[in-house]
């Protein structure tokens, strides 16, 4: 047993929690993508390195797509409901 379920239903979790994650995150980007236009996202796009915790978490069922959510959360709270751009969150999540 692990995590006090079956090893099926663990590894069963953990599959459909990364196919959740890469199915927000392909939205996500394709939304992105749209609002900001990928010419301009390529241009404007930082060296930002993703935080270890955020590549661990791929291992972890369902965090990964919750990192998504949370980074979606703060493009509508903090930029957009205060009258930011799109380009700007962009420049702020891959830029140091």
């Amino acid at each position: 047993m692990i995590v006090g379920m079956n090893e099926q239903d663990f590894l069963a979790y953990v599959i459909f929690g990364v196919i959740l994650n890469f199915a927000f995150s392909i939205l996500f980007g394709m939304y992105l993508s749209k609002n900001i236009g990928m010419q301009e996202m390529i241009e404007s796009k930082g060296d930002k390195q993703q935080s270890l915790l955020v590549s661990i978490s791929l291992f972890i069922p369902f965090a990964k797509m919750l990192i998504t959510l949370y980074r979606v959360a703060i493009l509508q709270i903090y930029f957009l409901d205060k009258g930011h751009s799109h380009k700007e969150f962009w420049v702020y999540m891959t830029n140091k």
